[in-house]
This record gives C-alpha cells, structure tokens and sequence, in this order.
C-alpha cells in the first residue's frame, strides 16, 4: 500500500502537464480501499498546483468515497462542496460540457448532496435541491444524471411517465404508447450500442420475457442516439442509427419482439445516464421498481412476479 501511494504520489506532483493521471492516482487509492491516501495525494497536489476542472473531480471522487465506503456523510458532503464550488470558477468562462472534467465533478457534487440530504431524513429538500438543479443545467450532459436521482428518491409509486414518440424514430415496428398497453405489466429496458453491461443483461431479460409473457408481460427497450460508432467515430444520425441496428441485430437477437423507440428525451425523462436501466410498470401503469445499472436475474424476477 505505501509503494501504490507513493507511486500515485510521484504521478500527482510531478506530471501535472497531464491531469489524468491525477485521477487514475485517486481511484487507483479509492479502489485499494485508501481513502485517506488518497486525499493525502489530493490534498498535497492542490498544495502545488492552481485549483482546476481536473482537481475539482479528484475531489468529487473522495467525496463519493467517502459516501459509499466510508459512510461518512459529514465527510462526503464537505468534499462535495468543496468540489462544485472549486468547479463553479469555471463555468463563469465556458460551458460545462466543453470540459471534460467538469461534468463528472458538478454532477458529483449535486448528487452526493442530494444522498446525504436524504440520508439524514431531508428526503423532500433533497427532491427540492434536485429540482432547483435540473432547471439550472437543463440542456447540458447532467440532465440524466441529475433526473436518476430524482427518480431514485420520487419515481416508485408515481404514474409513468409517457414515452416520447413524437420524433417518429424507432428501430423495427412502431413500440405502443404505455397507455396502449396498460392492464399490462411493462419492464423498459434502458440500453447504449456501447454498453457492455446492456449485453449483458439480455439473456436475463429475454428469459424472464419467455417466463412471463404468457402473464402479460411487455418488453419496451428504449436506446438513444449518442453521436458515435465503433471507436468513438463521429458520426451522423442516418449512419448510427444504421450501426445501432447492427448493434440490436447482433448482440439483442434473442429479444425480436422488443421494440425501441429511439429518443434522448426517454433517457431524460427516466434519468438513464447509467445502463442499463430497468423500469417495472404494473398493470395499472404505476412505476414499481427503477434501477440503474444490471440487476442480477432472481432479483429482477421477483419484482416482476409482485406486479403480476
């Protein structure tokens, strides 16, 4: 452990003229379980460097450390704090997603927050903030992000939101409005051409559609254009709509009746900025269950039987 800090340590002082490595150092700590080492080489950095977007996501990521490992709440919103007003200096000179390490410290701060808000028992200021945020970076990359965590602490138990048809887009057949199949169960599957957990997750989705189909059960698979194809290639929407269907044909074939409506707006409105995202509606379309990131089989199976 002293020769991995001491190692990062090296990396954060003396090779500045290259920022990531400032924070490949903190999360090599972070994922060692050496959160203090960790903000020892954040802290000594800051002594000899300018404050920076780079510094600033350092710092949101002890605070996330902080949060989840350490279960200091105290601790995890100082750093918080610490990190969005050191990255708020720069967003009074550009945009927040023309630095790419802006986002990632911003949207920490807020989300770290907002849990420890609802953590000490504040869970309606925590929706409040949330709220005041979403306005404020309304248009920009944390519009997901910062809706999951609203829909973290709001969504069960609400009505569904509508999924936005309205752009005409789609692979395969035209997907129902959730409206259309109420007195349905419906499980939306949040999923990205480049996301590797989402392939993941198809086996487990297909086989619970072929478990309850039969009950009722409708599969809606929500993806979204990103700009890109393989290798990060810049790329048209005619050109990554086509790659995406490559994508669906390929790695989603054992899921052929699922449809995709294709809009970044769903992926607002259900906050997936992680996927895969999975959303249980039950019959009378009421959301019972949302969750970002892959759910292990028997889990997302026993949600499915309490709605049926």
């Amino acid at each position: 452990m002293k020769r991995l800090f001491a190692l990062a340590l090296t990396f954060a002082l003396f090779v500045p003229a290259q920022p990531v490595s400032l924070i490949n150092s903190v999360r090599a700590l972070i994922a060692a379980h050496d959160l203090p080492g960790a903000e020892r080489l954040a802290r000594a950095y800051q002594a000899r460097n300018p404050a920076s977007p780079e510094l600033a996501a350092a710092l949101s990521w002890l605070a996330r450390s902080a949060l989840s490992d350490a279960k200091n709440l105290d601790q995890a919103d100082a750093l918080a704090a610490e990190a969005g007003k050191m990255a708020s200096r720069f967003l009074m000179g550009q945009k927040l997603d023309d630095d790419p390490w802006l986002p990632t410290a911003v949207g920490a701060s807020i989300e770290i927050h907002a849990q420890v808000l609802a953590a000490r028992g504040e869970r309606p200021e925590a929706i409040a903030y949330l709220q005041g945020q979403l306005k404020q970076f309304a248009g920009t990359s944390l519009s997901e992000r910062i809706r999951k965590n609203i829909n973290l602490l709001d969504l069960e138990g609400k009505p569904a939101p509508p999924l936005d048809l309205s752009a005409a887009q789609w692979l395969g057949a035209r997907p129902p409005t959730l409206a259309a199949l109420r007195g349905h169960p419906v499980l939306l599957f949040f999923w990205a051409h480049w996301c590797s957990d989402c392939k993941a997750e198809v086996a487990i989705v297909a086989k619970l559609q072929r478990t309850f189909a039969p009950q009722g059960l409708a599969v809606i698979g929500p993806t979204r254009l990103y700009g890109y194809v393989a290798g990060g290639e810049d790329a048209p929407p005619a050109k990554e709509k086509l790659y995406i269907e490559q994508v669906r044909s390929r790695f989603y074939a054992a899921l052929p009746g699922m449809r995709v409506p294709l809009s970044a707006a769903n992926f607002i409105t259900y906050g997936a900025s992680t996927t895969p995202t999975l959303v249980l509606i039950d019959r009378a379309g009421v959301v019972r269950y949302y969750h970002p990131g892959a759910v292990p089989e028997a889990e997302l199976a026993a949600r499915i039987r309490a709605v049926l």
